[in-house]
């Protein structure tokens, strides 16, 4: 069996434990593993353009938005975005901030018909330290010390 096999085994049966629609749930330090081994393989950063300027970006990623700021207005064209950015056979990883907004996003795209869909679990930035207040201190692509600039 092959690393990206093995990964993408993981990041499936995440999904299956907590009956998630999408294909599967990857931790940070796997999504950007994938990102070099999958030929083809999108990270999609969900993030409004304003968490991007303020909390910095991922060299490799697409930016579409899920909900601008300021409001957070839901993104009425994100599918139209995607389709028109990505291959539709491409495997597509969402992250967000913390895991939650690119959720919903990999389960809309697997709702509309895309089969290689996966969620970044943690994000950017992370859990909330309940202790500290601060993100970035639990996990999180981030504090794993994974590639991002600010913008």
């Amino acid at each position: 069996m092959g690393r990206i096999t093995e990964l993408l085994d993981a990041a499936h049966s995440r999904s299956q434990t907590h009956a998630w629609s999408f294909a599967g749930a990857l931790l940070p330090h796997e999504a950007h593993e994938l990102l070099q081994r999958a030929p083809g393989a999108r990270l999609i950063d969900v993030r409004s353009r304003a968490e991007l300027e303020l909390n910095g970006g991922i060299p490799a990623a697409l930016h579409i938005e899920w909900q601008s700021w300021p409001g957070w207005v839901p993104n009425p064209h994100f599918l139209v975005q995607l389709a028109q950015a990505t291959d539709p056979e491409s495997l597509l990883m969402f992250i967000c901030r913390n895991g939650a907004r690119s959720h919903r996003a990999a389960a809309a795209c697997t709702e509309a018909g895309r089969n290689h869909c996966y969620n970044v679990l943690e994000g950017f930035e992370g859990d909330l330290n309940k202790a500290t207040g601060h993100r970035n201190e639990l996990n999180g692509w981030k504090r794993r010390d994974l590639p991002w600039a600010q913008t």
